[in-house]
Parts: structure tokens; sequence; C-alpha cells
């Protein structure tokens, strides 16, 4: 098998799960699917030295350092930014979107919402065990953290997420 077939049959195998973690993450599809395209480049650029029994949990680490970049890259223009777009939001949350009309789609806001207010490194363990559905060894090793440590924070992390939905559900009118 050549290095291009076993990099292509890497990129299938795992796509979606770094896209979704991206997604996760970034609130983004159209920033998510540069940086799953940027992750893979990078999986070519060091497909020698990535072995193949850890690829997920070195995609998942070079994932979240992407992702991490590019929130800060955001926070850095919003700062930059000095037009006045409170107006504009305003407007824009008077429009129902179409997908807000089901049960499951106003949860996800929620959800998503609830896991924005959750820091670092909470929020990572959370949606990569909870989402992702990855093993905790594949968090240890995505997030080069000791498996004690992911167990804690994915402890702590899912009482804060609880914690935000309830606060979040709680003040929903009925």
């Amino acid at each position: 098998m050549t290095a291009f077939d076993r990099f292509e049959r890497q990129v299938h195998e795992y796509q979606d799960q770094v896209y979704g973690f991206a997604c996760s993450l970034l609130r983004d599809d159209v920033t998510a699917q540069d940086v799953t395209q940027d992750v893979f480049i990078k999986l070519w650029e060091h497909r020698d030295e990535v072995d193949h029994d850890r690829a997920l949990a070195w995609l998942m680490r070079v994932t979240r350092n992407a992702c991490i970049d590019q929130l800060r890259r955001r926070q850095t223009r919003r700062r930059t930014m000095t037009v006045d777009t409170e107006g504009l939001s305003r407007a824009e949350s008077q429009r129902p979107r179409p997908d807000t009309t089901t049960e499951v789609a106003d949860f996800e806001d929620h959800l998503n919402a609830a896991l924005d207010q959750i820091d670092e490194p909470y929020r990572s363990v959370v949606v990569l065990r909870e989402i992702q559905e990855l093993k905790y060894k594949e968090i240890a090793d995505a997030l080069d953290m000791p498996l004690n440590t992911v167990k804690v924070y994915i402890h702590r992390g899912r009482k804060k997420l609880r914690k935000q939905l309830t606060d979040r559900l709680d003040h929903v009118p009925a």
C-alpha cells in the first residue's frame, strides 16, 4: 500500500470526526471545513511521523489546536472592528430560523449555548466524549493529558454542562 493510499484511507476514516469536532468548537460550518482541510494537509505533511494506531489522537490534537487558533483570531478581529453590529444582531434574532421549529433543533441550540459557556479544557473533553464518542484513552492521547485528568475533567465538564443546561431551560418560557 502506498503512502497516498494510507493517507486516503485515513481521510475517509476520520474526516467526519475531525469535522464534527471542529464544528463543535467553532460553531461555524465554513471555518470548520477550512480547519478540517488544514488538519488533513498537516497529516499529509507529517505522514511519515504519525503512527497509524495513534492517527485519531494526533488528528484530534491538531484539530483542537487549529480551532483554538481560529477562535483567537476571531476574538482579535472582533476587538479591532469598530462597526456597530448590535442593531444587526437584534434584527436577525427576530426572524425565526427554520431549523428551530423542531424540538431537537431547539435542544441543540440550548446545548451549543451551554457548551459555549464552559471553559477549556472542559468543553473539549465533553465534546470529544459525549458528541464525538471517543474513549477516555483516545481523549487522553488527543489532548496529551493523563487518563485520570481526563476523567476528572469529563466529570467536572458534565457537571458544568448540566448546570448550564438547567439554568437555560429553567428560564425558557413555557
